[in-house]
Parts: structure tokens; C-alpha cells; sequence
């Protein structure tokens, strides 16, 4: 299960950020050595951020800085932090708070999903230095990394192999780890936000999440909130919310509301019929009784391979594009013609989110958070039987976490947030795993929060339309109520897809 996919990073992106710097040490750091400079405690060299979805790289600074793994052991097995720090362009006028950006998951990087969101910070960049944690377990942070037989970075859940073949890939990660897993959860991840906070000097920070990361975002300002300034989350996780827990229903609502766009586009209709969703589920169970072997081309060689056409590649085709409207514009078109038997436009575009997404979420971490966080609470639920996704990802999910070390939950973890910090909410309105009713969910909490729903957009919202500078005014005005949001009007649906050409003009 993860909140925030690779492939949104590539189409739209979804994270979370964090921030750092602070008073005279921030607008003019020290020399620390040949090539260094020193921000508070902690000695930065210059790097680069990069990442296979984004045209170029980000000049940055980077350190490490290590924490115990076990707090209660200080002087045990130490978590080298990967950070990344990047100083505010302005250097005449650079506001003492500095943005913590958190990323999403769980189990994504913050250094690594950075250079897809780094134009939509452009403008907050100008003021406030932007610091980037690479939470423990991913990244270069003690990555958390399961590969399976083949050396590959595996999902999770094991279509294959059943239950059992999850299970024993769990517990064979898990023994084979260079840490111990117990200690790796968002609660351990909020103490080093707050140990970096202090190494470098900072009074408050604003904290800005997407995804997973406004998990993290929420447990923050929850416990330290005199070190906290603004809130910004983008694809909101309530912290009641069981992750894994509605993710089937959510997508099908999601679906239907994207599908409708289809229904509603005259050629789209014609072409693809009243109702996409039956056409899906049909497809889904005849795959179920008799996968096809097809021929495609491999997306990123260009290699002729053969594989298995399965319905588990259909749900996981169609579960990966409801991320992003670009995306899901596509998806009447790609299954129809899986469903008129031409399933080599499916298994290449399904064979092009499995590498995406493989690599760039630590799915040892991952269970970490879920075993300690929310498989206990999770149950069997009737109404996602006959959901694109069905009911087998919670079943799997608790199997896994019997085999995994699992870690503990402060008694408050799930309280609902409640607080009087400026926070502002951002929602998709196709979002397929974090819809708009969470963040009203949330928003009821906050006497200083305001809560915008963007038109026609899926999960992350940080770069749409006029989103950027509405979210650097709200980071200077700490007021996201008095923030004019009639810009966002101009955001509209994107077309369905009718034949590989594009849309319809």
C-alpha cells in the first residue's frame, strides 16, 4: 500500500516538505571548511539533487547527521539522516523560519522526490530556505529496502504467490536488515525532524507535507507545537484515518467520478460506451479465470518481451493512473482495447509504473509505519469485494506484519488534530486515496485552517495552476484565510483520451 505513488511525482507529484534556517546563521553561514558551510550545527557540502522524472537538477547542500535508532539506547546503532538544504535565493531578505518538506509513501525520499516539486516552490524559495530529511529508512537515510529473488526493489503485496509467498518475503527482509524495524515509524521519524530543527539553530519551521507526509506533518505540529509556525498539507491523511483501511473504496469513487467525464464528452461516449466501469470489471474477471500471454514492447528499451496479461495488472494499471488527471485520461481508452483482446498498450504502460515505482518506495520502512501504526486496527470490510482493488490489500497487510518486528504508537496516535496554528489544506477533487472528505475531516479541528478543493485535480496539488504562489503568499502571511483563491477557478478537467492521438480538439 503506499499514499503517495512515483508516478503522480512524474505526472503531477505529490510530498511533503520541510524547512530549515534561521536569524543571522541562515542569511550568512559560516565556513566550516574547503567547500563547506556551516548552518547551525551542521557542516554542508554542495551536491545535487536529481531524479529520473525531472529535466534537470537541484544545486543543494548536503550533510549527515546521526541520531540513535533506539532513542532509549543514545550511545547505541546511530541512523546516518540524509540532508539536503536548500538556501533561499533572496539572500538580502530571508525570513528566520525555514520550510521542513516531508515526502510522501510511506517510503518515498524527500532528496529524491524534491526536483519534481522544486518549480512549484519557486516562489517560497526567493525568502525561506527549504530543508529536506530523508525520513529513516529511505533514501540514503538506512534505507529499509526489500528486493525479491530477481535483486529488484519488490511491492508489497505478492500477486504471484499468494498470501504466503507476502508473508515469507516479509519476515526474509526483515532478517536480512542492517537495523531493527521497530524503530522506524513516524513517531521515530517526528523526534529527528525536531533533533535536526534543533541542530541547526531554528526557532519554528513550517512544516509542509503531501500525502503520507501530512501523517507526518500532523504528528509534528502535535507535539511541538512552540517550534511550529504554519502547516501545510496537500492530499490530507486525518490522523484517525487506518492507512489501507478505505483505499479500495476511495478509488472506485474516484473512478466514477472521472469516468463520468467520459459520459460526458460526446466522442468519448460513443466510443467507449455508457458505463467504462462495467467494461473494467468484466475485464477483470475474465483475466481472473484466464490470464493472456501477450507480446509488447518494454516502455523504457524498447525490448520486444512477453509477459502475462493478469486482472491484478489491470487494478494496479488502473489504481496508478487515478492518481493524476493526465493519467486518468487515458484509462477508457487503454481498457478498451485490452477488452477488445489488444492488451500491449496495458502491459507496457503497466510494465512502465512497476519500475517507476519499484525504486523509489522502501517498502521494508513502509511496513515499519503500517505494522506499528495501523495493521492492528485494520479489518476485513464486505463493501470492498467488488472494488477495482477488493479486499485482499488489508488481508495481506495484517499477514505481513505478523512476520515483521513491529514497533509501538503513542496511546494519542490516532486523536483527531486539534490546533490554532495557520494551516492550510489542499484537496484534488478526482483524488483517488485521499478525497476532499478528509480534509474537511481535518479542517473541523483548526480554527486557523482553511481547506481548498482544487477542480479536476487527483492526489497533489502543490503545482497546480495558481497553487505555487498561493502557497508562498500563505507561508509569508501565516493567514490562509485571508488568502484570495479565485485564481484557482481556471483550473478545468482534462479531456478524455479517444485514441492515442490525444483528445478530441
Amino acid at each position: 500500500m503506499r499514499i503517495t505513488q512515483t508516478l503522480t511525482a512524474a505526472l503531477a507529484a505529490a510530498l511533503l516538505l520541510a524547512g530549515c534556517g534561521q536569524g543571522p546563521a541562515a542569511k550568512d553561514p559560516a565556513q566550516a571548511g574547503v567547500g563547506q558551510r556551516l548552518y547551525g550545527k551542521i557542516a554542508f557540502k554542495p551536491c545535487s539533487l536529481a531524479s529520473p522524472f525531472a529535466a534537470d537538477s537541484i544545486a543543494a547542500q548536503c550533510a549527515r547527521y546521526a541520531v540513535p535508532e533506539n532513542p532509549a539506547l543514545p550511545k547505541g546503532r546511530q541512523v546516518q539522516l540524509n540532508i539536503a538544504w536548500l538556501p533561499a535565493t533572496d539572500e538580502a531578505d530571508i525570513a528566520a523560519d525555514p520550510v521542513f518538506f516531508l515526502a510522501g509513501g510511506p517510503g518515498q525520499a524527500a532528496t529524491e522526490v524534491w526536483p519534481t516539486m522544486d518549480s512549484a516552490f519557486r516562489e517560497v524559495r526567493k525568502h525561506r530556505h527549504i530543508v529536506l530529511i530523508d525520513q529513516r529508512g529511505t533514501g540514503e537515510s538506512n534505507p529499509l529496502i526489500c528486493r525479491n529473488a530477481k535483486g529488484d526493489s519488490a511491492v508489497m503485496e505478492d500477486d504471484a504467490g499468494g498470501i504466503d509467498a507476502a508473508v515469507k518475503f516479509a519476515g526474509d527482509c526483515a532478517a536480512k536488515l542492517q537495523a531493527d524495524p521497530r524503530y522506524y515509524t513516524t513517531t521515530d521519524a517526528v523526534r529527528d525532524l525536531d533533533a535536526v530543527r534543533a541542530a541547526l539553530g531554528v526557532d519554528k519551521i513550517d512544516v509542509v507535507g503531501g500525502s503520507y507526509g501530512t501523517r507526518v506533518a500532523q504528528q509534528y505540529a502535535m507535539r511541538y507545537p512552540a517550534y511550529t509556525r504554519t502547516v501545510v498539507i496537500d492530499g490530507v491523511v486525518p490522523n484517525e484515518l487506518v492507512l489501507g483501511s478505505e483505499h479500495a473504496r476511495n478509488l472506485d469513487a474516484s473512478l466514477a467520478l472521472q469516468f463520468e467525464q467520459c459520459r460526458k464528452t460526446p466522442t468519448c461516449r460513443q466510443r467507449f460506451g455508457d458505463d467504462p466501469r462495467a467494461q473494467l470489471r468484466e475485464l477483470m474477471a475474465r483475466l481472473k479465470e484466464h490470464p493472456v500471454e501477450v507480446e509488447y514492447r518494454d516502455p523504457t528499451t524498447g525490448e520486444l518481451k512477453r509477459d502475462m496479461a493478469t486482472a491484478g495488472a489491470v487494478a494496479g494499471l488502473t489504481r496508478m493512473f487515478a492518481y493524476a488527471p493526465q493519467a486518468a485520461a487515458l484509462l477508457p481508452l487503454v481498457l478498451n482495447e485490452a477488452d477488445q483482446g489488444r492488451y500491449a498498450p496495458l502491459m507496457s504502460l503497466a510494465q512502465l509504473i512497476q519500475g517507476q515505482v519499484s525504486e523509489q518506495i522502501m517498502h521494508g520502512m513502509q511496513l515499519s509505519v503500517i505494522c506499528a501504526e495501523d495493521a492492528d486496527l485494520l479489518k476485513d470490510d464486505p463493501a470492498d469485494v467488488d472494488t477495482v482493488m477488493g479486499s485482499d490489500l488489508s488481508t495481506v497487510l495484517v499477514a505481513q506484519c505478523k512476520a515483521w518486528p513491529t514497533g509501538k504508537r503513542p496511546a494519542d496516535f490516532h486523536a483527531p488534530f486539534k490546533s490554532s496554528l495557520p494551516t492550510l489544506l489542499l484537496s484534488g477533487e478526482f483524488d483517488p486515496v485521499t478525497p476532499p472528505r478528509y480534509g474537511e475531516q481535518v479542517l473541523k479541528g483548526l480554527p486557523n485552517g482553511r481547506h481548498l478543493v482544487l477542480r479536476g485535480q487527483g492526489h497533489g496539488s502543490f503545482a497546480s495552476g495558481c497553487m505555487p504562489k498561493l502557497l508562498s503568499q500563505f507561508l509569508e502571511s501565516a493567514d490562509a484565510k485571508q488568502l484570495d483563491a479565485k485564481c484557482l477557478g481556471t483550473l478545468d478537467y482534462v479531456p478524455p483520451f479517444v485514441s492515442f492521438n490525444g483528445w478530441e480538439p
